[in-house]
């Protein structure tokens, strides 16, 4: 099976008015969501596919040469080719990690031409499902986000994630009005990373540390950076007082980062995104390490439904002793609770995930066991500038 073509499709989602989110001493406004798909087809008619960033430097570096590279060669074996892209042009780091993005497309084409679900050329599954929890929560009031994570619950799912912004106080309080609105045996994440992105209004250490034993009180799975991610110092320092679980990891550059943040057991929690952080082969790399060491993996996931299949495939390798959880981003519709519209996410796909009591149930047809619907093309231009 020869490869014979490899693109890489930007998209983009225009809200129908901007969407303002107001946090402590500022306001962020988006304009848009952004997302990319890559497709590669071979000689036979098959076409795999996989999720990448909405990113145009990473859609020229596929099209300037990760294309030229693959187009021309036989797919035996997506490891293969790997070690012949890494020995050439993905000696530069950004390109392995993109590369790792096209890869996931190599193994959907590779599952589909062997007649055999992606799981199973990463090492095999020892599992159909994997849990999920939903994401949302974007800068709102303490009700808001308690009637969010009502609103999610009652979607089926057993967790939820949100975002806090509004000052120590106040994302206290949220968290109290979250627990109370759910009950004791509902999972909430808190997802922090805007406490160091504040400037001059961001949260100190002691107040960080303030925050963490007091949330503690309220049982939440775990705290998500709540430090700037590349302190691993500072995370090991606030683990070592063994206050609340803590998360980190989807902001780590590199494999020896990730092991730095692994090895020294600076969280509880290592979250990887396959889409922007090395796809299926680091993921494999880390996950051995992880359970070596005895903690666990949480998949970081932020774009669309394609890009949740394509991290459930290599998720359902591991127990969930090692890799635990997926997050699954919620999207807003007419009676449907979400952070924002962002219809695409769904649309990429032609039938919707199989989901039940909050557990992701992973195909066990070919490749990665969805199908993409390529007039998402035409129907969501890409729109350059930022989102």
């Amino acid at each position: 099976m020869k490869i014979t073509s490899v693109r890489s499709f930007l998209l983009s989602y225009p809200f129908p008015e901007p969407v303002r989110l107001p946090f402590y001493g500022g306001e962020r406004t988006l304009l848009k969501r952004d997302a990319m798909f890559i497709r590669v087809e071979a000689d036979n008619g098959l076409v795999g596919y996989a999720p990448g960033p909405g990113s145009e430097s990473v859609h020229h570096a596929i099209s300037r040469t990760i294309a030229p590279f693959l187009e021309g060669r036989v797919l035996a074996d997506p490891d293969a080719l790997r070690v012949l892209f890494l020995e050439g042009p993905g000696a530069d780091a950004s390109l392995a990690r993109t590369y790792g993005a096209v890869e996931i497309a190599l193994f959907d084409l590779a599952g589909k031409a062997r007649g055999v679900p992606v799981s199973e050329l990463l090492g095999g599954r020892v599992r159909d499902s994997i849990r999920l929890y939903g994401s949302a929560g974007m800068y709102m009031s303490g009700e808001g986000y308690a009637a969010e994570a009502s609103a999610i619950a009652e979607l089926g799912f057993r967790a939820y994630k949100m975002r806090p912004a509004a000052g120590p106080e106040q994302d206290l309080e949220t968290v109290r009005l979250m627990r109370r609105a759910v009950g004791p045996d509902f999972d909430l994440m808190v997802d922090a990373h805007t406490w160091w992105r504040m400037g001059d209004r961001s949260y100190s250490p002691a107040t960080v540390e303030q925050l963490a034993l007091d949330m503690a009180a309220h049982h939440i799975a775990w705290l998500e950076e709540p430090l700037p991610p590349d302190d691993h110092a500072g995370y090991l320092a606030l683990m070592e007082k063994d206050l609340v679980p803590l998360a980190s990891g989807e902001h780590e550059p590199s494999e020896e980062r990730f092991l730095d943040l692994i090895l020294t057991r600076a969280v509880d929690y290592v979250q990887m995104d396959v889409c922007c952080q090395g796809g299926y082969s680091l993921g494999r790399r880390l996950f051995a390490e992880i359970a070596r060491q005895g903690l666990r993996f949480a998949f970081h996931s932020w774009g669309t439904a394609l890009e949740v299949a394509a991290a459930a495939q290599l998720g359902i390798c591991w127990p969930p002793t090692v890799v635990e959880w997926l997050e699954y981003p919620c999207y807003s519709a007419p009676a449907r609770a979400g952070m924002y519209p962002f219809p695409l996410a769904a649309e990429i796909l032609t039938e919707p995930l199989q989901i039940e009591g909050g557990d992701l149930i992973v195909p066990r047809t070919p490749g990665l066991g969805v199908t993409v619907d390529e007039r998402v093309i035409e129907r969501y231009p890409w729109i350059p500038g930022p989102w």
